[in-house]
């Protein structure tokens, strides 16, 4: 017995070099989490308007977007310490540049290119932990390294609160220096060098380009809606049906080689987890944008208090996240993604009826309720897109389905955005935020419609 514990045991060197990889995305996660709250400082700061401020959070998601493809490539044609370490310092002086922004839109420049260099970290960090781990420990592996990154939806706005109550926004990215030093220093140390998968890939430029594009007008043209900018709003969506046009005759004439195959959209449970993550994401990372906003203009919370505000929804999504991939192997996706809908419903009405006057207490009850669905939706339509495909077709539809969460991400948060811009010339912040959380509750009702589609098991 003694000695199969033994055999059981993980090495400390691979534990050692895990954990080092592993760190390397804690500097992307806290800084995607301090974001929330840091709306109101950022547009007092810059003189600004929720709509343009916004963009410092929608332009990062879609860069991260943009940037998975080409994380892959540099996989393929280079040493992927190099690769790790290049991209880990990016990261690092441009939250710098970020911080020391004087002026909104070099600021948002700034966060563009945080997000591309972030986009660029994630995938890769993913990739030298199964070539790390091995086929035989990877479960093991990242089932204990990514338990820490948990915890960011949960401190990271109390850290950002901490930070901006106590010294100023632009510590938010200052703070990254000092994780990305001791990063570098231990991944220079620890992680070997990786031989190059495949020198001779090309990287489809064209179809990255078409994509991103497409992405990028669409998500603009969001917010050319509220005011007297209707006529950019149209010229924005023409040039992104376009683009998604051309990006369709693109993908046929090379034959579906190309970034994203749409051969894959054959699949019919990749078609379908496809809209319902897309549709998810909307309903889901969209609202955390008004939250921390609501909470300090509306409740009139400090900057720690409301951060500590949002940490039941961290709570709701924690607790749940263990048992989502034994409860779908034993009820089936489908089951799982509806009775989350019905869980995120629930949690939604009282957010729809909320007042200034309202406790805090049922606030907290409603949000963890609404955080314990976000596993179930998000992780169930997840595993299931990849049902049915072949090991040539994973990595293009890891790609598609990293794209598509992100694209939701930036259209929700672009929406929720409009339309409290919108509410806020009414002098009206508290219809905005119950119209929010109603047109989430619609979208996530409206997720059970491509659910029916999803796989489910005899319960005996």
């Amino acid at each position: 017995m003694k000695k199969q514990k033994q055999e059981q045991k993980l090495p400390s060197e691979m534990m050692t070099v895990a954990w080092a990889i592993t760190l390397a995305g804690v500097a992307p996660m806290l800084d995607a989490t301090m974001m929330n709250v840091a709306i109101k400082p950022l547009t007092h700061a810059f003189s600004s308007t929720l709509l343009t401020v916004q963009w410092g959070m929608t332009g990062y998601v879609l860069m991260l977007a943009i940037a998975t493809p080409i994380s892959g490539w540099l996989m393929d044609r280079f040493d992927g310490k190099k690769v790790l370490i290049s991209s880990i310092i990016a990261f690092g002086m441009t939250s710098v540049l970020a911080g020391m922004s004087f002026e909104i839109r070099v600021f948002i420049a700034c966060r563009l290119l945080q997000g591309f260099s972030a986009g660029l970290i994630m995938p890769i960090m993913s990739t030298l932990l199964v070539k790390i781990a091995g086929p035989q420990n990877i479960a093991r592996v990242i089932a204990i390294v990514t338990t820490p990154m948990i915890f960011g939806p949960i401190f990271g706005p109390v850290l950002g609160g901490v930070i901006i109550y106590y010294s100023s926004w632009r510590w938010l990215f200052f703070i990254n220096v000092f994780i990305v030093g001791i990063t570098i220093a231990l991944l220079s140390r620890s992680l070997p060098h990786f031989t190059p998968f495949n020198p001779t890939k090309r990287l489809d430029v064209v179809g990255i380009t078409l994509l991103g594009g497409m992405s990028f007008t669409l998500v603009l043209g969001m917010s050319r809606l509220v005011g007297p900018n209707t006529l950019s709003f149209n010229l924005y969506l023409l040039a992104s049906v376009l683009m998604l046009i051309s990006y369709v005759v693109y993908d046929i004439k090379r034959s579906h080689q190309t970034v994203l195959p749409l051969s894959l959209f054959h699949h019919r449970q990749f078609s379908v987890t496809s809209v319902g993550l897309f549709f998810a994401n909307i309903a889901i990372i969209g609202p955390m944008l008004i939250l921390a906003l609501f909470f300090q203009n509306m409740l009139h919370l400090s900057m720690i208090r409301s951060a500590l505000a949002l940490i039941p929804q961290g709570l709701g999504m924690l607790i749940t996240r263990p048992y989502i991939g034994r409860v779908v192997a034993y009820m089936g996706a489908k089951r799982v993604v509806l009775l989350s809908i019905m869980i995120g419903i629930i949690g939604s009405i009282p957010l729809v009826l909320m007042t200034a006057e309202t406790n805090l207490f049922w606030l907290a009850i409603s949000l963890f309720i609404r955080g314990m669905s976000v596993g179930g939706i998000m992780v169930s339509l997840s595993s299931e897109a990849y049902t049915g495909l072949s090991d040539r077709e994973l990595p293009s539809a890891s790609v598609g389905i990293t794209m598509i969460e992100n694209l939701g991400s930036s259209f929700g948060t672009a929406l929720v955005a409009m339309i409290t811009s919108a509410m806020m010339i009414k002098n009206d912040l508290i219809l905005s935020f119950h119209t929010v959380f109603l047109i989430s509750m619609m979208i996530l009702a409206g997720i059970s419609f491509p659910t029916v589609y999803l796989s489910k098991k005899s319960i005996n």
